[in-house]
């Protein structure tokens, strides 16, 4: 039953308030809540109201920062509301907020191409922000002396994201100077440019400066067998196994270090990884989980 034809963000012209759209989607499940076993609710706090409106398990994924100020009355609100992390760094903020799991994110494996034998250039996936990182990306990239490749999407106009007047000021004053003929923007890719942007790179730069709560761009490199130097923030060091899948960094000058390590890694190990923690079946595996406890908790109560 969908609410919206297409991803709100790409709606033109944009959307200024998304909360209507989320209001009719929690409304559409409100009709259907007792005809089910489990809700699962992908609508962050939109969706916490529904578990007070029947005896059905509903279960909330939780995708974005949890470390906002307004954040800690919400989930003091809903203590009581079933919870999934998608990494066990997002929880840190809030550690009393009923956290059923943590699952995370798996991928369509079949997607991303296997390369044991890249070209040498760096590559960085992502949105153009300050939280992303490009500037160090490039710094990394050109003190070691290789090509930087770059896929990512301009800011979003202000109307439509409120980061978007200080991404703007990021692109033009911090990165726009750095640019030269070693770096190469690219832009957004489709499903099949990127595999091979991902599976060619001999690394993907990832210096987040955020809690990310989970970097898919960390696990579709590893699908193609690409190592991962990132920052150590948010889900990283949980993605990323230190030495094993690519280098876990506290500075700029470490991940600079870092490439120069890049030999001491296995891409088949990077792709083994991916298939074996994040894979549809690993993800699906582990909701399963979560709906049977969350069914069987509910059957009890009710015998009770």
């Amino acid at each position: 039953m969908p609410t919206c034809d297409q991803a709100a963000w790409r709606h033109e012209p944009a959307y200024g308030d998304l909360a209507p759209l989320l209001s009719v989607t929690v409304g559409k499940a409100l009709r259907e809540l007792d005809t089910f076993d489990v809700v699962h609710s992908h609508l962050d706090h939109f969706g916490f109201a529904l578990t007070r409106q029947t005896s059905t398990p509903v279960v909330s994924t939780l995708h974005g920062r949890l470390d906002l100020p307004e954040h800690q009355p919400l989930y003091r609100e809903f203590v009581d509301a079933p919870l999934v992390s998608i990494s066990h760094a997002q929880r840190a903020p809030v550690p009393w907020a009923n956290f059923v799991a943590t699952v995370h994110h798996g991928i369509d494996l079949g997607k991303f191409t296997f390369n044991p034998l890249p070209d040498g250039y760096l590559a960085y996936l992502g949105r153009i922000s300050p939280d992303k990182g490009l500037d160090t990306a490039i710094r990394v990239a050109r003190r070691t002396g290789r090509q930087l490749r770059v896929s990512a999407r301009m800011p979003l106009p202000a109307r439509s994201d409120p980061g978007g007047p200080a991404d703007w000021e990021y692109w033009q004053r911090v990165v726009q100077p750095l640019l030269g003929s070693d770096v190469e923007i690219m832009g957004e890719l489709d499903a099949d440019q990127k595999d091979g942007f991902l599976r060619n790179a001999a690394a993907v730069l990832f210096p987040v400066r955020w809690p990310e709560p989970f970097g898919l761009v960390m696990v579709e490199a590893l699908a193609c067998g690409t190592p991962v130097l990132a920052l150590r923030d948010g889900s990283v060091p949980e993605v990323v196994r230190d030495g094993v899948t690519g280098f876990v960094c506290d500075t700029e000058d470490e991940l600079v270090a870092a490439v120069g390590r890049l030999g001491d890694l296995d891409r088949r190990t990077c792709r083994r990884e991916a298939e074996r923690r994040f894979s549809p079946v690993a993800m699906a595996r582990a909701y399963e989980r979560v709906y049977e406890r969350l069914i069987v908790a509910a059957v009890g109560e009710e015998a009770a």
